[in-house]
């Protein structure tokens, strides 16, 4: 356990309300899990049939394999195919949602528009389809009827999502690997088979399937999802805002937005603004909606609602005792919630059938029922105003500035003050000449393993400090946020002196009358394919394969099957990836030589497993450093 549960000073004031409130947070129950098994933090145990459970003897002085003769190899590798493909699940899950809601919103059945038809004409081209067709709901459709395709392909051909959008060589060297993935469901479904007792029983056959999981995720989950909420809900631009738990009201209905998919947290933005009288009906001077985890990041992008917190203090925010309603969808929601919340007035929300909790609220969302299911749940957050225990209240005074909402097409019009003609040269042309050294993306979760926030905010100083450019998602933008690295100011405090003069001229071409930001926010978790359609437009630009790009890639505190299964795509795009917590794969000497090693020579791309933040900022500027050297770039 961390000497320091966080270094973030708001959940830090509230952990000792916390105790004083009698309430148990994810760190208590960490402790309690102490010590926690050893076998199956090395990725040796298996049950995976009834014969089991079954374990390995790290030490071979007791089994060496399990009943079914399965070896430590075998087991580890079963084990991460399958917490790779439950991630890649999560995200194509995500996706399939978002392109339900443009089919139906294209033929006018629920009342959800096309906000960016800029985004549509541009996806439609990638895909082949005619995009200068005058009725844009006829050309969603046809992007609509590609997706199903994919999600229903019974050939052997590939999905049109990844061989439209991923680059040529990356393909090339996929199909010659036997990883193009076919159909989402399909590859999923497989993956479990091949992993089930009496099947696979090679460690490189199965971690090539889960390199293909990886692409799975890549491409029908992230890419996927983000293109269609595109179309949907508009391509962001920058956006001024505030992060952490401060931005709650005391005077205001404060209603809280948590989890991933912004089909309902965009409807909920929306009557909130609608049924403000209500709440200054009810006493309160209006409603102040905040996010959580990637909901967070969507309605942050789009609507410039503020940052509340990311994963790990999720808890922390009822106990400020000003929650008046949490309202959550999908993915990394705490269970003990419920618990919580009936120790306040908070009124729990849960909305989706897939996901239920105990002691809250359902209300049943659907893309039909959209905007009754918003009113209803703005509405009983309203009516939880009047019931707050004022000796319950406290809300931290920490908010930190931040400017978030940079899309591809966001960073792509900034150049273009620079180069209309040629907007990437601008960034290629710093690059090369050394002003900016490179590109790392720290991306994903919180892990009560790691201080909260310390190994994203420690590590990205000693990038910035080296002149390398950040760009973040998920979780790890809300640290960032919180630190103060998503503002302008935080590129004189932080930045090295050439990273700071170009984002200086950058942001003074693009009329911001300040530097941009050391650490550009690209948004959520199925955002990370802004990042992937970056580095695949850089790479074209210099006609080289993205394995070649001087850019790397950070999970500082993965704890997610969601983030083993971003990184496994980012490692399958020749990107060396970081993890700051030590995946479980540790027991098997042959499987974890491959995720470090020996995935180079195949994929061009590595895991990196580093504990300690700087340690890890210097690995990966070595690892841009010999990148910059085979390019004969300036060192």
């Amino acid at each position: 356990m961390p000497n320091i549960r966080s270094i973030d000073p708001a959940a830090q004031d509230l952990l000792k309300k916390a105790v004083t409130d009698g309430i148990e947070t994810i760190w208590e129950r960490y402790e309690a899990q102490q010590p926690q098994c050893g076998f199956g933090s090395l990725g040796i145990c298996c049950r995976h049939c009834i014969q089991g459970p079954c374990r390995i003897d790290p030490f071979g002085q007791g089994p060496t394999q399990g009943i079914c003769g399965a070896t430590a190899d075998v087991i580890v590798a079963r084990n991460l195919l399958r917490q790779v493909a439950a991630g890649s699940a999560s995200h194509v899950d995500h996706a399939y949602d978002a392109v339900e809601a443009l089919e139906l919103a294209a033929q006018e059945k629920i009342d959800y528009g096309i906000a960016d038809e800029r985004k549509l004409r541009a996806v439609a081209a990638s895909l082949g389809l005619d995009a200068a067709q005058e009725d844009i709901k006829a050309l969603a459709l046809e992007v609509v009827r590609v997706a199903y395709a994919d999600m229903g392909n019974h050939s052997h051909q590939p999905m049109k999502w990844v061989t439209s959008h991923a680059p040529k060589q990356r393909v090339d060297i996929w199909e010659s690997l036997g990883i193009l993935p076919r159909n989402p469901d399909r590859e999923i479904r497989e993956a479990l088979h091949q992993s089930t007792m009496g099947m696979d029983a090679d460690p490189v056959n199965l971690l090539l399937a889960t390199a293909k999981q990886g692409l799975v995720d890549g491409y029908a989950g992230l890419k996927l999802a983000t293109d269609i909420q595109d179309i949907l809900f508009g391509t962001p631009d920058p956006v001024v805002t505030e992060a952490n738990l401060g931005v709650l009201k005391e005077d205001y209905v404060n209603l809280i937005v948590h989890g991933h998919v912004p089909l309902l947290s965009e409807k909920i933005v929306q009557w909130a603004g609608k049924l403000s009288a209500e709440a200054e009906a009810a006493g309160a001077k209006g409603i102040q909606v905040a996010g959580i985890c990637c909901t967070g990041n969507e309605v942050l992008m789009r609507q410039g609602v503020p940052l509340a917190t990311n994963f790990l203090a999720q808890e922390l925010a009822l106990v400020t005792g000003a929650v008046d309603a949490m309202v959550v969808d999908v993915q990394c929601i705490m269970p003990s919630l419920g618990r919580i919340a009936a120790c306040y007035h908070t009124e729990l929300i849960t909305t989706m059938p897939i996901v239920k909790i105990p002691g809250a609220t359902h209300i049943p969302f659907t893309l039909e029922n959209a905007d009754a299911a918003a009113q209803e749940i703005v509405r009983k957050a309203i009516a939880a105003y009047s019931k707050r225990d004022p000796q319950k209240l406290h809300i931290p005074d920490y908010r930190a500035k931040i400017m978030a909402g940079f899309s591809v097409e966001a960073i792509v019009g900034a150049l273009a003050k620079l180069d209309r003609e040629e907007p990437l040269k601008p960034l290629v042309a710093n690059i090369a000449n050394g002003n900016i050294l490179g590109v790392v993306a720290t991306v994903g979760c919180n892990n009560v393993k790691v201080t909260q926030d310390s190994f994203h905010v420690e590590l990205v100083k000693e990038l910035l400090q080296n002149n390398v450019l950040v760009v973040a998602t998920g979780c790890s933008a809300h640290a960032l946020a919180k630190a103060g690295m998503m503002n302008s100011e935080g590129t004189n405090q932080f930045a090295g002196e050439s990273l700071k003069a170009v984002l200086t001229a950058i942001g003074e071409a693009a009329g911001l009358g300040a530097p941009l930001p050391p650490v550009l926010h690209m948004g959520s978790c199925v955002d990370n394919s802004r990042i992937g359609d970056l580095v695949t437009a850089l790479a074209a630009y210099l006609g080289v394969d993205t394995s070649a790009l001087p850019v790397a890639a950070s999970a500082p505190e993965p704890q997610h099957e969601k983030a083993l299964s971003i990184g496994t795509w980012a490692v399958a795009m020749g990107i060396t990836t970081h993890l700051g917590v030590v995946p479980p794969v540790l027991g098997s000497k042959a499987v974890t030589e491959l995720l470090t090693a020996g995935l180079t020579d195949v994929v061009g791309g590595k895991f990196y497993v580093e504990t300690d933040p700087h340690q890890a900022a210097l690995g990966l500027i070595a690892d841009i450093r010999a990148k910059r050297q085979a390019l004969g770039l300036v060192q």
